[in-house]
C-alpha cells in the first residue's frame, strides 16, 4: 500500500467501490462483480467506464456491465491482454480489491433504442455477450418480446461457458424465470472447433443455417429486432447484414429496427 503522501485520490467523476467477487472462465476470459454504489442508475445494456488507478490519473476503458438494472451488484465479463494497459493489470483483481466505476452510463443497446417488434436477436461474439446478461435478467425485455434469441459465437467451447451460465440464471431468476423458461432461445456457433453449429454469426444468417437450427423463419423487419455487439469486424458485417436486409438502424434519441454499440467501434 502506497504512504500517505505518495496515494493519488481518485477523481470526482468515479465511484471507489469494493470488489466482490471474481471468476475464471479461461486463460483469456474473467467475469468480475463488485459493490453497487447508492447512487448509481443504468438501464439494462448500457456500459459504462471502469478501470483503476494509474500512477497520477485513472486507467478506464468501457465495459458493459452484465447486470440488470435492478440488481444491487454491478458485474462486468472481460477479456485478458497480456500486455493491455488495463486488463494486464484487472485480471489479477481479487475480492475486497477497490477498482473505480464512472459516473455516467450510456449507450444504445437498450430497449428504448427499438420499436415495437415480436421476435428480438441478441447477436454476439465472445465478450459481446456481456450486455445481453443484463437483457436476458431484465422483466421488460420480455414484456416487450413474444421471443427472444440469444446467440453466442466463440473460437472454443469453453469460452461458451459464461452464456450458459447467464441463460441458466436467466430462467431460475424470481424475476424472470417463468418467462425466460417459455420465451428465452439460446443458441451457440464455434469458428475453431467441432459444434452443432459451427461459423461467423454473420454466415449463419446469410445461408439461412441460424433460422434452420432454430426450425424459425428467417429475419424480417416487418417483426423482428436487433441488438449487435461483438469484434469491430462483425458489428460492421452484421450492420451490413441488417441494411441489406430492409432494416433501419435505431439510436437512444431515434429508435429504430436494430442497434449496434458504438462505443466499442469508435474507440
Amino acid at each position: 500500500m502506497a504512504d500517505q503522501a505518495t496515494f493519488i485520490a481518485p477523481p470526482s467523476n468515479v465511484h471507489a467501490v469494493a470488489v466482490r467477487a471474481v471468476r475464471h472462465y479461461t486463460d483469456g476470459l474473467f467475469a468480475f462483480a463488485c459493490q453497487r454504489p447508492a447512487s448509481f442508475r443504468f438501464r439494462s445494456g448500457e456500459f459504462v467506464m471502469i478501470g483503476l488507478m494509474g500512477e497520477t490519473k485513472p486507467l478506464l476503458r468501457a465495459y458493459s456491465i452484465a447486470s440488470p438494472a435492478w440488481d444491487d451488484e454491478l458485474s462486468f465479463y472481460s477479456i485478458k491482454v497480456p500486455e493491455g494497459p488495463l486488463t494486464s493489470r484487472l485480471q489479477h483483481i481479487q475480492p475486497g480489491d477497490t477498482i473505480l466505476i464512472g459516473k455516467k452510463p450510456t449507450g444504445t443497446l437498450i430497449l428504448d433504442a427499438l420499436t415495437p417488434g415480436r421476435r428480438l436477436f441478441l447477436f454476439s461474439t465472445g465478450t459481446g455477450i456481456a450486455p445481453f446478461a443484463s437483457l436476458i435478467r431484465d422483466p421488460e425485455t420480455y414484456e416487450r418480446y413474444g421471443e427472444v434469441i440469444l446467440t453466442h459465437t466463440c473460437r472454443t467451447a469453453p469460452e461458451l461457458s459464461y452464456g450458459d451460465e447467464i441463460v441458466a440464471a436467466a430462467k431460475a431468476d424470481p424475476l424472470t424465470g417463468e418467462r425466460a423458461s417459455a420465451q428465452l432461445r439460446h443458441i451457440t456457433s464455434l469458428t475453431r472447433e467441432p459444434h452443432a453449429l459451427e461459423g461467423r454469426i454473420t454466415h449463419l444468417i446469410e445461408t439461412g443455417a441460424l433460422f434452420e437450427a432454430l426450425g424459425a423463419a428467417p429475419l424480417d423487419s416487418a417483426r423482428d429486432r436487433v441488438m449487435i455487439c461483438g469484434s469491430t469486424e462483425m458489428l460492421a458485417d452484421t450492420k451490413a447484414l441488417m441494411l441489406a436486409r430492409g432494416f433501419q438502424e435505431g439510436s437512444t434519441h431515434e429508435p429504430g429496427d436494430f442497434v449496434i454499440e458504438r462505443a466499442f467501434v469508435e474507440r
